[in-house]
């Protein structure tokens, strides 16, 4: 089973997702990957692709804690990774 630690390409994919057009997201996404990209699980991945599939607006008011995830994205790991994110 391939993880994200496992496969560069899976990490330099998730890289090149992170970067946003709002560039509040872009540095925030980048300085989180700089810090914790080598130490991600899989189950970070998950929530962090998650959030990326987000339009900007969305994932900046979830990162400034302007509100919590809902429905499909009410997931434990989700909520984990924003704690960490909003950290960064």
């Amino acid at each position: 089973m391939t993880t994200h630690q496992s496969d560069p390409a899976n990490r330099t994919r998730l890289r090149w997702r992170s970067r946003r057009g709002l560039l509040e997201n872009d540095l925030i996404l980048t300085r989180f990957l700089d810090a914790h990209e080598a130490t991600l699980s899989d189950d970070d991945v998950d929530a962090l692709t998650r959030l990326i599939d987000l339009a900007d607006q969305p994932l900046l008011d979830l990162i400034l804690a302007r509100g919590e995830p809902e429905g499909e994205l009410d997931l434990p790991n989700v909520h984990a990774l924003l704690v960490r994110l909003r950290q960064a």
